[in-house]
């Protein structure tokens, strides 16, 4: 394990995923410059993680709160991109309810999984829980506003995490 001072000087070992798990593009410049996030289809679930980095961290050296939120912030609408029926949409963040139940270590994997309990005309509700290492750390609930449509708002493996649209893309 890293120790304070090799975090402070950004020293970071190299970063390892596991199996199945791809890094994905979502969220714009700001994920972008905290992942990357990675995901993977469980054909029931999709899962989104990434690995705790000396960047990542704070003074105690386990992840910061915030990085935590922001993975949470991004779990529910992705999530919602492979488990609904609907259009695809931009979902803005209404309301995030984040239950912090320990600590991410640096080092530690960090995925969760997510759930839409219910969509409406204007909105859409979600809980994921998020775990380190195969341990409970989070409990998220959010509410995100159905926003304008991405792209025809068709597209139902924009991550390209399904095996039949994985082969496809690779063809091209």
């Amino acid at each position: 394990m890293s120790d304070a001072f090799s975090v402070q000087a950004g020293v970071t070992p190299p970063v390892s995923v596991p199996e199945g798990f791809k890094a994905v593009v979502v969220g714009g410049p700001f994920i972008a410059h905290n992942g990357p996030l990675y995901a993977r289809w469980t054909g029931k679930r999709l899962q989104l993680g990434f690995r705790v980095e000396a960047r990542h961290t704070n003074p105690l050296v386990i992840c910061h709160g915030g990085m935590m939120a922001t993975l949470a912030d991004m779990l529910l609408p992705c999530a919602s991109m492979y488990q609904t029926q609907g259009e695809r949409r931009f979902l803005p963040t209404v309301s995030l309810q984040v239950d912090y139940l320990g600590a991410s270590p640096l080092g530690a994997w960090v995925q969760g999984e997510g759930e839409v309990l219910r969509t409406t005309r204007n909105l859409l509700f979600a809980q994921g829980l998020i775990t380190a290492d195969g341990e409970p750390v989070l409990r998220v609930s959010g509410v995100f506003k159905m926003g304008t449509l991405i792209g025809d708002g068709e597209d139902r493996d924009p991550l390209g995490l399904r095996p039949q649209t994985a082969s496809r893309n690779a063809n091209k």
